[in-house]
């Protein structure tokens, strides 16, 4: 379950992120779209995206089951996650909670920071557009992948990026639920 959690969560992340690429030169690329996002660009963003979720969960799966388990193996939790499992094991997991800090940096806030880039280049060719027809289409397009953005990544900022003294075992439940059941439906 932890591993499948964390493999659709990663391919999802990185989608959206190539998905912002994808709204870009929509925007202010439009009749070059053809050419930058023919199929062979579609596929390989897809592969990339499935492959990096493959290649992080099968890391951090491996790492995270070979911890001691010593007191309750109950999961104080809707999902087998990762930070649930860490509260569980009786040997001493802070180096590995730096390594978790520094792959979150590269899985989470890397892709977030190139849809802020993709993004800001977009509202620069919207507010340029004459015609407001046309910058509402664009702010259309965009506004429901922003959304999801949103959604999808301020629950997993929080979930895997803000230390877990600052937030309760019940909002981990309720906001784990919100990115891995809502913003996939919503996507």
């Amino acid at each position: 379950q932890m591993f499948f959690l964390m493999l659709l969560g990663v391919a999802e992340g990185i989608l959206l992120s190539l998905m912002s690429y994808d709204r870009y030169v929509a925007v202010c690329h439009p009749l070059h779209y053809p050419v930058l996002m023919r199929r062979q660009v579609c596929l390989l963003m897809m592969g990339t995206s499935w492959t990096s979720g493959v290649l992080v969960a099968s890391i951090q799966t491996s790492i995270t089951l070979h911890f001691p388990y010593c007191a309750s193996h109950a999961v104080d939790h809707f999902f087998c996650e990762l930070p649930a499992l860490l509260k569980l094991s009786c040997a001493d997991t802070s180096a590995y909670e730096l390594a978790l800090s520094i792959s979150g940096v590269l899985i989470l806030l890397l892709p977030l920071s190139l849809i802020a880039a993709s993004y800001s280049q977009v509202l620069g060719a919207v507010l340029r557009m004459r015609s407001e027809e046309a910058r509402h289409k664009a702010f259309t397009t965009c506004s429901s992948h922003i959304t999801v953005v949103g959604l999808f990544y301020g629950a997993a900022v929080f979930m895997y990026m803000v230390p877990g003294t600052y937030h309760s075992p019940q909002q981990d439940n309720m906001v784990s639920l919100f990115y891995s059941l809502v913003t996939p439906t919503l996507n």
